[in-house]
C-alpha cells in the first residue's frame, strides 16, 4: 500500500476540490491510502470511506499568510500536520510515503524544509513539473520557484535531483538534460550559467548526466531534452507563460464555435482536432510539481486546480512514492555530488511565493 497524506484545506477552494480528487483517485487506485487532514468537520463526509483516515488540524494557513505565519504561529495547520506525516514514527517509519498540498507555495517550501530538512549534498530544494511537448510527450522543467537566485552548484543540483525524478517515475534511465540560456553556444549566459555548464560537462564527462548543452525557451516545447534545469526566477515566468498560452488557445477554439456560420462550420469540421489539441496543452493534466532535495516526497498543486487537476498531483505522488523517487534521488547524489563542487556559497535563499 502506498499512503499519501493530502492537506485538505489548502488552496482556493480547499475541500470542495480535495474531496472529490481524493475520492476519484482512490477508485482508481486500489493499492493507495489516504490520510485527509483537515478540519474534521470541514472533513465530515469522507469519515466512512475506505482506505482513508481522517487526520485532525484546526487551523489553516491561507494563501495571503506569510512565511513567519506558516512557520511560527499556526503549528496545528493542516499544510504542517499533513507534512510532518512524512517523519518517522515511533516505530521508526512514516505514518505516510508523499504528501500533497494545493496551498501557498512559499508557506509551503519553508514547512517542508523546516519539518524535513534537505537531503545530504543539496543544499536547496527546487521545485519540479512537467510540461507538454509537440512529440506528444512533456519535458521535466526545475527549478519553477524556490530558489529566484541560484549559483551554479545549485543548477549542477538540480539537474541531479531531475535525472531522478525523470528516472524514477518515466522510466528513462539516461534522460538528456539541457540548461536553460539565451542561445546553445557555451560561450552565451552570464558568469553562472557559463559555470554551470562546466560542472555539467564535468559530470557528463564522468558518466553521471547526459548532458545535451545548452537550450533555449522553445526547447522546452519542441522537447529537445528530457529535462530542462534554470533558476527559480526564469522558471516561474516560463510556467506562467505556458499556462497562460493554453489558457489563451483554449479560449479561441470556444470562440470559433460562435463566430460566422462558416467558422462554425469549419470548427465542427476540426471537432476532433481541435479537442485532441485541446488535451494535449490542458495545463490541468500536467498538476502536481515535487519539491525535490527533502528527506520526504512532497508535491504542490497549483493553487487553483479543480478535482481533476487536484487528482493529477495525487497521481504524480503516488508514482514518485511507487518508483522509490526518494531513495532514486539520494543514490543519485552520493553516486554524483561527492566528487562534484558542493556547497552554499551564496547563502540561504529567499523561498520564492510568486508560484
Amino acid at each position: 500500500m502506498i499512503r499519501i497524506a493530502v492537506d485538505c484545506m489548502g488552496g482556493d477552494h480547499g475541500p470542495s476540490v480535495t474531496l472529490p480528487a481524493s475520492r476519484a483517485f482512490l477508485a482508481a487506485h486500489p493499492q493507495a491510502e489516504l490520510l485527509l487532514v483537515g478540519r474534521p468537520e470541514a472533513l465530515a463526509e469522507a469519515a466512512g470511506w475506505a482506505r482513508c483516515r481522517i487526520v485532525a488540524a484546526s487551523e489553516v494557513v491561507t494563501m495571503d499568510d506569510s512565511v513567519e505565519v506558516a512557520l511560527r504561529r499556526k503549528k496545528d495547520s493542516s499544510m504542517r500536520v499533513a507534512i510532518s506525516q512524512l517523519k518517522a514514527g515511533a516505530d521508526g517509519a512514516p505514518a505516510a510515503q508523499a504528501c500533497v498540498s494545493a496551498g501557498n507555495t512559499g508557506a509551503l517550501m519553508a514547512v517542508a524544509r523546516y519539518l524535513l530538512k534537505t537531503l545530504d549534498g543539496i543544499d536547496r530544494p527546487a521545485i519540479a513539473t512537467v510540461m507538454p511537448n509537440q512529440l506528444d510527450g512533456h519535458t521535466t522543467v526545475l527549478d519553477l520557484g524556490a530558489n529566484v537566485d541560484c549559483t551554479a552548484e545549485h543548477l549542477l543540483q538540480f539537474a541531479v535531483m531531475g535525472t531522478a525524478l525523470v528516472a524514477a517515475v518515466e522510466g528513462k534511465e539516461d534522460p538528456t538534460v539541457g540548461l536553460l540560456n539565451i542561445g546553445e553556444e557555451a560561450i552565451k549566459g552570464g558568469d553562472t550559467i557559463k559555470r554551470a555548464g562546466e560542472l555539467l560537462r564535468e559530470a557528463a564527462a564522468g558518466g553521471h548526466l547526459n548532458f545535451h548543452g545548452n537550450v533555449e525557451g522553445n526547447d522546452i516545447f519542441k522537447g529537445t531534452t528530457d529535462l530542462v534545469v534554470c533558476d527559480g526566477f526564469v522558471g516561474n515566468v516560463a510556467l506562467k507563460t505556458a499556462e497562460g498560452l493554453a489558457s489563451m488557445l483554449s479560449t479561441m477554439i470556444k470562440q470559433e464555435f460562435t463566430r460566422s456560420w462558416y467558422s462554425k462550420l469549419a470548427a465542427v469540421v476540426a471537432l476532433p482536432v481541435l479537442k485532441h489539441f485541446k488535451h494535449r496543452v490542458d495545463h490541468r493534466r500536467y498538476n502536481g510539481a515535487a519539491l525535490l532535495g527533502l528527506r520526504g516526497l512532497v508535491f504542490k498543486s497549483h493553487g487553483s486546480a479543480d478535482a481533476f487537476a487536484f487528482e493529477q498531483a495525487l497521481n504524480r505522488a503516488y508514482d514518485a512514492a511507487r518508483n522509490r523517487l526518494l531513495d532514486r534521488v539520494h543514490d543519485r547524489i552520493l553516486e554524483t555530488l561527492q566528487a562534484m563542487p558542493s556547497g552554499d556559497p551564496g547563502g540561504d535563499t529567499t523561498v520564492a511565493q510568486a508560484a
